[in-house]
């Protein structure tokens, strides 16, 4: 699990130099799942969020279709996916627990996001929309798709 130094979400310059996988994956997760969602609506994938108990770190959104889940990662077995983050979250934070609920607003959408805390695509250095757009044409969805059903039953 990555651990970002201290200062970095409060600096959008080195925030936004991040690489894509931990800008995505340590505090962009969000828009990069309405992105996906955005981009393929009749996936059948919808936008999850785990959310930990008691005001801990280790939000995550990601999308899923049940058996197959997108994050930051590329595609994987949804539960393999879960156990994976809290594994790394209960490895800082011993305590750590988190509920797993379907994302009811909209992802891309400021005021939404900052209700909840997070940012809206146009709050980071540049807009997030087209670095995550170019981030998810980097797998190839098909395939990947199914790589990941025939691993889970492997």
């Amino acid at each position: 699990m990555y651990v970002l130094k201290p200062g970095v979400k409060k600096n959008p310059l080195r925030r936004w130099r991040l690489p894509d996988r931990i800008f995505f994956g340590y505090g962009a997760c969000h828009i990069l799942a309405g992105v996906y969602l955005q981009r393929f609506p009749d996936s059948g994938f919808e936008a999850f969020w785990i959310k930990p108990h008691h005001g801990l770190p280790g939000n995550h959104i990601f999308v899923a279709n049940g058996a197959v889940a997108f994050d930051f990662h590329g595609y994987a077995d949804t539960a393999r996916l879960i156990a994976h983050h809290g594994k790394g979250w209960t490895g800082l934070h011993p305590q750590w627990s988190a509920d797993i609920q379907p994302v009811d607003f909209p992802l891309l959408d400021t005021a939404s996001l900052n209700a909840r805390k997070m940012l809206g695509p146009d709050q980071y250095l540049l807009d997030a929309i087209p670095r995550a757009s170019k981030f998810i044409d980097r797998f190839a969805h098909p395939c990947r798709i199914l790589e990941a059903v025939a691993g889970s039953s492997a």
